[in-house]
């Protein structure tokens, strides 16, 4: 009974794994057919849930963080996302003290506020740090980075 149930967590984990292929129970999916071999073995319940749990972990803190790093493909930034680093040039003079400042990136203009509440003067060329909102923060660009 126990190698139907082992091949049953095994199916369930994997059926899981397909549907939301977010690398969640791959892991124990092993885990899994481990302690089914474990029962083909002749080994008993305790050992069989040892093995779940010792190989589950195992696979998950070592293989994991290289799945992540490496597996994790077609994650693009879009939208409002894909502004961050980008240069800016700046429209309007950035006061943050007097909730001014427009910048132009990517040809479209918005609002902008600067990181370290320093103005920036108007044709200033300034990288986009954050956003907050609908307003971009930004920084000068220093020589270094031109």
């Amino acid at each position: 009974m126990e190698g139907i149930i082992w091949l049953a967590v095994l199916i369930i984990m994997l059926v899981v794994e397909i549907i939301t292929l977010g690398l969640t129970t791959i892991w124990f999916a092993g885990g899994a057919l481990v302690a089914f071999f474990a029962y083909l073995l002749g080994a008993g319940i305790p050992l069989q849930a040892a093995l779940f749990v010792v190989v589950s972990l195992a696979l998950l803190i070592g293989t994991r963080p290289f799945a992540v790093k490496y597996l994790k493909v077609g994650r693009y930034r879009t939208n409002v996302e894909s502004l961050l680093g980008a240069e800016a040039i700046v429209l309007e003079d950035i006061d943050n003290l007097k909730a001014r400042g427009r910048v132009q990136v990517n040809g479209q203009e918005w609002t902008a506020r600067s990181l370290n509440d320093a103005p920036i003067a108007r044709g200033t060329e300034v990288r986009v740090e954050k956003i907050s909102g609908v307003k971009l923060i930004v920084t000068e660009k220093t020589k270094t980075e031109e």
